[in-house]
């Protein structure tokens, strides 16, 4: 056999050998408490499914001790390996860099603090393996949240539902298996203002749903604010939407048509009794809700402009502090 044959051959044996069945992605922001009940259950799982497999977990800048109790794990453990930000990127991004450090012919995404459960991960895995490539886990309700964010976000995804690009399955969300040809896909979008929402609908692929319970916290609180809800809300309607910005055409066309027709009123007004004193009040008011609406467009046009200016600055999208493995420790890497 020639040796270049031969090579290229023994190159590709150990690439099989070292590409694991599945990998799991596991973003990681204060959650000591939960990491070592949640490894406890995900092993089992995964072992039950008959597949190889590895785990990645993403310490998104985390202020407790996430990261050293992320150490411990994969030293005990060769399976499981860690990145940590150098400082808090969001969820979002830390799913994109798990992707990014994914070796397995599918990845799975899940959270951390157990609201996912990794016994419903086999049931991934069959539906993976009857051919479908977007595999989503689809809560059965939202006991679990507050109601008035049930409330929000059911009138967030009736808008982008109606006005979007993109349609999302009812009550999909990140926990969800990916074959690796979909991972490729989303790994060729690098946009800045990232809702995985919208990209794994973007992406399409044969998808299915699998209903699962989503359980209570194990431990801490949600990292989800109000504040980062609406903005988490205002990338996602931005980034599937152009109606934000092509409403104001409308709302424009109807003020236009406001102003005419008070002008005809005033002129005939004017024609058959006179002129009169004009309003003080009126053009005050006026004059602020005319001024207010050409604000709010101007802050529309400024949230998109916002979303250009960090695109074209080119910067990475995450950068790494520290790679965590069983026998190795990278510093300073960057995507």
């Amino acid at each position: 056999m020639p040796r270049r044959k031969f090579l290229i051959e023994a190159s590709a044996m150990s690439d099989s050998v070292e590409t694991p069945d599945i990998s799991i992605v596991i973003p990681v922001f204060n959650e000591r408490a939960n990491l070592r009940p949640l490894v406890a259950r995900l092993a089992p799982a995964l072992t039950r499914a008959g597949v190889s497999f590895e785990a990645i977990f993403v310490d998104d800048g985390s202020h407790d001790d996430s990261l050293e109790e992320l150490r411990a794990l994969c030293a005990e453990e060769p399976r499981f390996r860690a990145l940590s930000f150098s400082r808090n990127f969001g969820k979002e991004v830390a799913i994109a860099a798990g992707l990014d450090d994914a070796r397995g012919r599918a990845v799975v995404i899940m959270d951390s603090d157990l609201q996912h459960p990794p016994e419903v991960i086999p049931q991934f895995i069959e539906r993976w393996r009857e051919g479908y490539k977007n595999v989503f886990g689809q809560r059965a309700d939202r006991a679990t949240d507050p109601k008035m964010r049930s409330f929000l976000t059911e009138i967030f995804y009736r808008l982008l539902e109606k006005f979007g690009d993109v349609s999302l399955p009812p009550g999909a969300g990140d926990f969800r298996l990916l074959d690796r040809q979909a991972v490729d896909a989303l790994l060729s979008m690098r946009e800045r203002a990232r809702f995985n929402k919208g990209l794994y609908a973007w992406i399409g692929f044969k998808s299915v749903g699998v209903p699962f319970e989503v359980d209570a916290r194990a431990s801490g609180e949600s990292k989800f604010n109000f504040t980062r809800l609406v903005r988490f809300a205002l990338d996602g309607l931005m980034s599937f939407s152009s109606i934000p910005l092509k409403v104001w055409t409308y709302v424009g066309l109807v003020i236009s048509c406001l102003a005419l027709g008070m002008a005809v009123y005033f002129w005939a007004r004017t024609m058959l009794f006179g002129v009169d004193t004009p309003g003080f009040p009126t053009l005050v008011v006026s004059i602020a809700f005319f001024s207010g609406v050409q604000l709010i467009s101007l802050g529309v046009l400024g949230e998109y402009v916002a979303r250009i200016f960090n695109e074209v600055k080119g910067r990475p999208l995450y950068l790494v502090a520290e790679r965590v493995e069983a026998n190795k420790r990278d510093e300073r890497s960057l995507k």
